[in-house]
């Protein structure tokens, strides 16, 4: 018997932060025949504060990866609270990180890599890991990482 992503995370010894509210007008996530997208989730601390900075600046591409890392517990929980069963999910499809960076700084697949592994933790490397875009830019709230994902559901 299969274990559960649940009961995976929790072997992990993983802890999900508060999923937050939307910040505009837009759905959390969206159900669209077998496939699920997530809107852009950022790096939500358990006590649901935002890990803010820029990577190159306020922080090194290991905090960066950190945050990146945290963002994924916030994506979960950000389907947990607005989809339902973890299990539900297949496997990942896509991935578009986005970095919140110095101009100088060009070491974005890295930080998306904390995503990626923890992905790959939760839902095996076969299925927790799709294609993916890594990329800098200035983000809202100046919060370090944000990451949208697109997820296959089971039938």
């Amino acid at each position: 018997m299969e274990i559960s992503i649940e009961d995976r995370i929790k072997e992990l010894g993983l802890e999900l932060p508060p999923a937050p509210p939307p910040a505009g007008v837009y759905r959390p996530v969206l159900k669209v025949d077998n496939l699920l997208y997530v809107s852009g989730q950022g790096p939500v601390s358990l006590d649901g504060s935002l890990m803010i900075g820029r990577v190159g600046k306020d922080t090194d591409r290991d905090g960066g990866k950190l945050a990146a890392r945290q963002v994924g517990l916030t994506m979960l929980s950000t389907i947990k609270t607005h989809f339902g069963a973890l299990d539900r999910i297949k496997r990942m499809v896509k991935v578009l990180g986005m970095v919140n960076c110095t101009p100088e700084f060009g070491e974005h697949p890295y930080v998306i890599n904390g995503f990626s592994e923890l992905m790959a933790d939760v839902f095996g490397k076969e299925n927790g890991i799709g294609v993916r875009s890594a990329v800098g830019m200035m983000l809202p709230s100046g919060i370090l990482v944000e990451i949208e994902a697109h997820f296959e559901l089971h039938p």
